[in-house]
């Protein structure tokens, strides 16, 4: 299948900016493999037994955005990084539910075995996001380069697009945006 024309989903991102709720619809059909593509790479740096697949990442994004009340998109590139963050969110909450399980949320009897390696997945990802949140509060361009690039899967050029900044200037922050993140989970961890 031909990629569309770039121009084209941003015309449509402005028509769904300006009101136009089938211009959503319209959308996606032209962005999906890209979806698939970023969530499959989201989906793959998380625990093996994520019951999260790729495709379900994406239905919930989609509805995520869908219901977006102040979706405003400047283009192509920024609406994958506003579906990076919305898959990051997914795979947080969807983590947390997880734990919640483990701590007796769930009905369903687990055995202890089954349990650990599972709790201790989501709590890495739960650890991570609030870390995350933590690098927000220090350097927001930072937090945003390691959510696209972690959660979102964007690869260093798209995610330099995305930011507007230069592919150097990416592969520095990641750089220390993952040094930071894993002082941060360490001494949290302690």
């Amino acid at each position: 299948m031909d990629e569309p024309p770039q121009g084209e989903i941003t015309v449509l991102l402005a028509a769904w900016r300006q009101g136009d709720p089938e211009a959503l619809n319209k959308i996606m059909p032209l962005v999906y493999a890209e979806l698939h593509r970023i969530a499959r790479r989201a989906w793959s740096q998380q625990p093996h037994n994520n019951t999260l697949q790729p495709t379900a990442l994406i239905n919930e994004a989609y509805l995520k955005l869908a219901s977006s009340e102040n979706a405003s998109f400047k283009d192509r590139m920024h609406f994958f990084a506003v579906a990076s963050s919305a898959m990051r969110q997914i795979l947080v909450n969807h983590a947390k539910g997880r734990l919640a399980a483990k701590r007796g949320g769930a009905r369903a009897h687990v055995s202890l075995d089954d349990v650990q390696p599972v709790h201790q997945e989501a709590a890495e990802i739960v650890a991570l996001h609030e870390a995350l949140d933590a690098l927000q509060a220090v350097d927001p361009r930072k937090s945003k380069i390691v959510e696209m690039r972690y959660f979102g899967g964007l690869s260093v050029e798209e995610t330099a697009e995305a930011l507007d900044i230069s592919v150097r200037t990416v592969n520095r922050d990641w750089r220390l945006a993952r040094s930071w993140l894993i002082r941060e989970m360490n001494r949290e961890s302690t």
